[in-house]
């Protein structure tokens, strides 16, 4: 269950990292200094990210994935699951029937 959220977490939160790796990588390229020739902090990034727009990217990816996999995973209706058992010393998988 755990694996489940947090693979839906890293969905959700994918357009974010993306936008933060390319920023970082954009602004390190330009070297873009302040008036005291420092470097501006990760903080600048996030204060001028467009938040709203990365969330929303974010639920869409996360609603289209759970969407995709809800469709074309799994069995056809009144078919029924029989788990995996073990005989002899291995498992046999579980099968749809």
């Amino acid at each position: 269950m755990i694996r489940v959220v947090i693979e839906n977490l890293l969905l959700f939160l994918l357009p974010t990292l993306i936008y933060a790796a390319w920023m970082l990588y954009v602004r390190s390229k330009e070297e873009a200094r302040d008036e005291n020739g420092n470097k501006p902090p990760v903080r600048a990034l996030v204060d001028d990210a467009p938040l709203l727009w990365l969330f929303i990217a974010g639920v869409v990816l996360v609603v289209a994935t759970l969407l995709t996999f809800g469709t074309y995973t799994g069995g056809k209706p009144g078919q029924h699951y029989t788990p995996g058992v073990l005989r002899d010393g291995k498992i046999e998988p579980g099968t749809i029937q």
